[in-house]
């Protein structure tokens, strides 16, 4: 890509977020072939926020009854949650999750997608009593892994929720849980 004028760049730059709103301004420079000061400036000029405040404000825009639940723990940032419904956090990578081969240990990604699945139904105390997880693509540092939550069936107490987890539009992890309390296995 040669270099392209300042207003066809920004028009690009306007179309580019509305497709992908998870890719960070280093990765718009790369594409662009422009520093990641001339990004910042071209999205302050354009009044689009950074990466962290696009995915918050797309959170608050798909949320329609968001609670807010001080019980609620969940791996990552919790950024939206649709009380028996849906929810969606985020976890930001660091070099201290990676295993010995350079990648994410698995068991955040699972730790991620169980304490938000956990937070959806609104129960701390629900254990996965069947979970199906695939480890799509591997993960690696300085990654904002964005987890979507969704109950899509209950029976009597058992709540069957999907999850998938996203490095922007890539899926890395996939779960199907059937949770339940912890109350109905003692």
């Amino acid at each position: 890509m040669s270099r392209i004028k300042k207003q066809e760049r920004q028009q690009q730059l306007r179309e580019k977020l509305n497709n992908t709103p998870f890719v960070t301004d280093e990765e718009l420079a790369a594409f662009f072939q422009v520093s990641v000061p001339t990004i910042r400036l071209d999205r302050l000029e354009l009044g689009i926020p950074e990466l962290r405040e696009r995915i918050k404000a797309m959170a608050e825009e798909h949320s329609h009854d968001t609670i807010e639940n001080e019980r609620v723990e969940v791996v990552g940032e919790l950024l939206d949650l649709t009380a028996g419904k849906q929810g969606l956090s985020m976890l930001h990578t660091t070099a201290d999750m990676l295993d010995v081969t350079g990648y994410v240990e698995p068991h955040f990604l699972y730790a991620q997608a169980d304490s938000l699945a956990k937070a959806v139904i609104g129960s701390p105390a629900a254990i996965a009593g069947v979970g199906n997880i695939k480890y799509k693509n591997p993960v690696t540092a300085e990654c904002n892994l964005v987890a979507k939550a969704e109950v899509v069936r209950r029976r009597g107490d058992k709540a069957f929720i999907w999850v998938t987890i996203k490095d922007k539009v890539r899926e890395v992890f996939r779960a199907k849980f059937i949770m339940e309390p912890v109350k109905n296995r003692m």
